[in-house]
């Protein structure tokens, strides 16, 4: 087994796939990837039993078709500091010897064997869509930072797909906060739904940020694959029942703040040290068409307070709010304009652009409150 490639080519494609590889493995096979070359094709992967990445490439040079697993960190640690030139693989798979060339200079390591790699996934009786990449890509980041680490509720653990002929809804919450949001232009002419765990979306997300294609999507009761390009990533679906998200945003939130984003987000940032550690609360005080915002810490007497320009309608008020949950939503928001819907100081805040630029695009965050009393 024989192979040229292009160094930094393959570092490019490995930085990828090292992101399934768990810290931690049970199973020490997973500390690797497997290279499979199949005439002048190579497939690499990697997984962690839960999330399998699958990444082509074509070698300028392939000899021999032939299988071996290569420690990922030991390799990745290597071609970091190689130039970008092409480097050259000869593998004995009798005795998983790898020799590695490069104008440098001659390397040695071994592999182990492909046998012990686990299966492939294979999913049957699966159903099938197509979606825009920058559709997907930018579900999944508007959403993929409000998912939950409650093992007793796994569901929250993931992005809610749910899918409709006409539209598509991606939806994640961690309890704390939720957000909601849909694509009227992602029309897949069917209906359904499923949950696909942060990890796999995050590696996805990083992914699919450098591509304009189709994204061919297939899925079943118990995996989903996402394919394009050379590209197949497997993810197990989280199972159980998504809680009702739409009965917990509220109807009516009749008072509406609309403020500068980018002045509240630097506002938010310069008030957060003085909130107190555990609550993280920045309070909102709303008089007319002034914003005051302020964040203390009793037990410490630190304090901080700002004023910001406002377009206000509604009975003047008072409200908390986490900022670092406010940083997170905020910063995936991209209007120059925010507007919150308020209803009162212990009732759920929705924050939403002032107008859309995308009239297919509809975005919805609700952020809970953290009582006034609380320091």
């Amino acid at each position: 087994m024989k192979f040229i490639i292009n160094s930094q080519a393959l570092l490019k494609k490995l930085q990828f796939l090292s992101g399934v590889i768990n810290t931690n493995n049970t199973l020490p096979i997973l500390d690797d990837f497997l290279f499979d070359l199949n005439d002048t094709t190579l497939k690499i992967t990697a997984t962690d039993l839960e999330t399998t990445l699958i990444m082509t490439l074509e070698p300028s040079m392939a000899d021999e078709s032939g299988k071996v697993t290569i420690p990922a960190k030991l390799l990745l640690d290597f071609l970091k500091y190689l130039p970008d030139a092409p480097i050259t693989f000869n593998i004995d798979t009798e005795t998983l010897a790898i020799e590695i060339l490069s104008t440098e200079g001659k390397y040695k390591l071994t592999g182990h064997n492909a046998d012990d790699y686990p299966e492939l996934p294979m999913l049957e009786e699966t159903t099938n869509f197509e979606i825009s990449s920058a559709i997907l890509g930018t579900g999944i980041t508007k959403t993929v930072f409000a998912t939950g680490n409650d093992e007793l509720r796994p569901a929250m653990g993931g992005v809610y797909f749910d899918i409709m002929p006409d539209y598509m809804t991606f939806v994640a919450t961690d309890a704390h906060k939720l957000v909601r949001y849909r694509r009227n232009d992602a029309k897949s002419g069917i209906s359904t739904s499923f949950i696909i765990p942060r990890k796999p979306l995050n590696v996805l997300k990083s992914l699919l940020a450098l591509e304009d294609v189709n994204v061919q999507v297939e899925y079943n009761v118990t995996n989903a694959a996402f394919a394009y390009n050379g590209v197949k990533l497997f993810s197990r679906l989280i199972e159980g029942r998504y809680p009702a998200y739409e009965a917990v945003i509220p109807k009516d939130n009749p008072n509406r703040l609309i403020v500068d984003r980018s002045l509240f987000i630097s506002s938010v940032k310069r008030l957060s040290p003085f909130a107190n550690q555990s609550t993280h609360q920045v309070r909102l005080r709303i008089n007319g068409q002034e914003l005051l915002m302020n964040a203390e810490d009793i037990d410490y007497s630190n304090e901080g307070v700002e004023r910001l320009a406002c377009t206000y309608s509604g009975d003047d008020m008072e409200i908390g709010f986490n900022s670092r949950f406010l940083l997170e939503m905020v910063n995936n928001l991209e209007t120059p304009e925010i507007c919150f819907q308020l209803s009162g100081p212990t009732r759920a805040g929705i924050i939403v652009p002032s107008n859309y630029d995308n009239p297919d695009e509809d975005i919805l965050m609700l952020v809970m409150p953290v009582m006034l009393g609380q320091n």
